[in-house]
Parts: C-alpha cells; structure tokens; sequence
C-alpha cells in the first residue's frame, strides 16, 4: 500500500497547533522531530546519539510528519491541511511554513521509524515494549508488546501518557469499557490489564483496525478485547461503565452526546488529545449536557479530562 508523507518544517511555537491540523485531516497520528527534545533525550540517557540518522542530530528546525492514505480523497485533505497551517503561521506572524510531500511504502515507513520506538512507562505499571527490544520487568509492572506500523500511538505522545494515568485512577476491575478512536489498541489493552471485563475498541480507520487486532492478539487479549470498524459510537447500544477517547475537540465534542446515551449512571469519561487553546470548548460541551468534571490534567499543550455522568 502507498502512503503520502507529509512534512512540515515550522517553528517550536507551532508544533502542536501543527499536529492538531494532521489530527483533523485523519492522520492517525504524527511524527514530531524536535532537535532540542532529541538533545534532552540524549543527554538523559534516554537514547544513544549513534543509533540516530545524523541529519536528526544537526537539524535546525522542528519537522512535524504524517501519514495519509493515497486515494480519491487525498487532494481535499492536502488542502485542508495547507490552509491550516497557513492560519496558524499567520496568527503567530510568522512565515509559512515549509511543507514537503514524498510517497511511501508502507513496508518501507514500517522500519524507518523503529531506531525512535522504545519501551516506555505509563503511569506507575504499565510499560510498552516494542516487539523486538527486550525488556526485564519489575514487580507488578504491566508489559504489553506494540508494534505500531501504519497506525500509530506507541505510547510516547503526551495524550497517550495522560490517557494511562487517568485509566490507573478510575478504572476499576470489572468495568465494561469502550475505547472509541481506538488506533493501535493501546488503551484498549491498558484497560484490560487493570481489569476491564470487557472492553470494546473502535476506530473508524481500517488499517488501525487490523494493527489493533494485531497487537491485542500478541498481547494475549483477544478474550477480553472485540475491536470494530465504526464511526464514533454510531449503532453501539451496549451500556458501559467508561469510556476513553484520545482524539481531538471537535470530535470529542460531537461525540459526548453519544458517550452520553452509552454510559451507566455515575460512568466515566475520559477525554484526550485537546490541545490548550480549545479546553474552554470542549469544558462549556461537556458541562451543559450534564457531564462533571472529577480531573483535569496537562502535559506539554495537551490537556486531558475525566467527567462523571450523573453525580
């Protein structure tokens, strides 16, 4: 399968609004080089300076990349996404940013990217390990395998990270739970690690479908996990106690009517991927059809919630 390579060269002001644009044309996610978070990484010890291509090492500007599928529907969303970077760039005075297109194989993007992917921590017990590195666990801690290959969502992104911790907090064992957006699985898998009874993982994309299956299969999850192709919640009738959504506002704010219908009195929903300049929005949504907020937490210029229906 061929893939559009989307990269942008911009400025550190711009990175997340950036990646808010990738997020909105269907991205399933995107690819951040940041030279000076490279620098950090290193020098924390966190990765090796010579397992990196030298051009990471030296580059000058963030770069922010995404991946879309090449078909009938590619030239609208380039546009879309060249119109949003430039209303970005222009309410921050700045030049436009640099924007350049290659093709992609998928077998060729799936390999590029591993030398970046390495185990992580979320919250005090889970760990995601990619398949080909070794990793020794410590007591109690969680180890779920990824290989995230054209979808996406390995943990590292900061709405992921928030999404762990929230889930440690308020699920409990036994939970029903839906995960709508659910791309590579992860907080699918997270929470059926903390006890979910049964968890539903849904996204509207195809292929994060098939690597959802995947890496629930190799994580021995498959009897807890059902994953579907579905926009949003549109046909699901089950009643849950939580549901977890890391995409972006404007979604989560069409999708909380229906979070809404599906949630058992006093459930849970826990919302990511809202960038800062659109927490008010997605604060005034939620709160005038009967959500409460129980806690908010922020990382980096992402903000994630947890609302609790009918207390």
């Amino acid at each position: 399968m061929e893939w559009q390579e989307i990269t942008v060269i911009t400025v550190s002001e711009a990175v997340e609004a950036v990646a808010e644009c990738f997020y909105q044309v269907g991205s399933g996610g995107v690819v951040i080089e940041d030279p000076e978070l490279l620098k950090t990484k290193i020098s924390e010890g966190n990765w090796d300076a010579f397992e990196l291509p030298e051009e990471r090492l030296y580059q000058s500007s963030p770069v922010v990349k995404g991946y879309l599928p090449i078909n009938d529907s590619l030239p609208q969303k380039l546009e879309q996404l060249k119109l949003g970077i430039e209303e970005i760039m222009a309410r921050l005075g700045e030049k436009n940013s640099e924007i350049r297109l290659a093709i992609v194989q998928e077998e060729d993007w799936a390999n590029s990217w591993k030398v970046y992917f390495k185990p992580i921590k979320l919250g005090s017990r889970i760990v995601i390990k990619p398949t080909w590195e070794d990793y020794q666990a410590g007591e109690d801690e969680i180890v779920l395998e990824m290989d995230p290959g054209m979808a996406f969502g390995c943990g590292t992104h900061a709405t992921t990270a928030m999404s762990a911790l929230l889930l440690e907090k308020f699920l409990h064992p036994g939970f029903k739970v839906i995960d709508v957006g659910t791309g590579t699985g992860i907080l699918a898998m997270i929470a059926a690690s903390l006890g979910a009874e049964e968890v539903l993982a849904l996204d509207y994309d195809e292929v994060a479908v098939k690597v959802a299956q995947e890496n629930i299969q190799q994580n021995g999850l498959a009897h807890l996990i059902t994953v579907k192709k579905n926009n949003l919640l549109v046909g699901v009738e089950q009643k849950v106690e939580l549901i977890v959504a890391n995409i972006v506002a404007a979604t989560i704010i069409k999708l909380a009517l229906q979070a809404k219908e599906r949630l058992n009195q006093g459930g849970f929903f826990l919302v990511s991927g809202i960038i800062k300049e659109r927490r008010e929005e997605v604060f005034t949504a939620l709160q005038e059809i009967g959500f409460v907020l129980r806690e908010e937490k922020t990382q980096e210029d992402w903000v994630a919630q947890v609302w609790q229906l009918g207390v």
